[in-house]
């Protein structure tokens, strides 16, 4: 995958996971670093349990990626101390 793509896929992770976590969002340059972390986490926590990691740009993908960056928000805000919850 080309660094475009990663980048629209860090992108696109980190704005879903961070309106999943609270509805402000973080910024367009914190969501790209916290889906881009979020995508290495994630396939870490996959390959991890058995699946697959990141394989593409494809929804699975994306999936593993959002899961990743959920989990990286929400040690971030409780890193920071920032409430995650809406």
């Amino acid at each position: 995958m080309s660094i475009l793509g990663w980048i629209l896929l860090g992108l696109i992770a980190g704005f879903v996971a961070s309106k999943a976590v609270n509805d402000q969002g973080e910024g367009c340059l914190l969501n790209i670093a916290l889906g881009l972390v979020g995508a290495m986490v994630g396939g870490f926590i996959f390959s991890a349990i058995g699946g697959t990691s990141i394989t593409g740009f494809n929804l699975y993908s994306m999936f593993v990626a959002i899961i990743g960056a959920i989990v990286v928000l929400f040690l971030w805000h409780a890193i920071t101390g920032r409430k995650t919850l809406k």
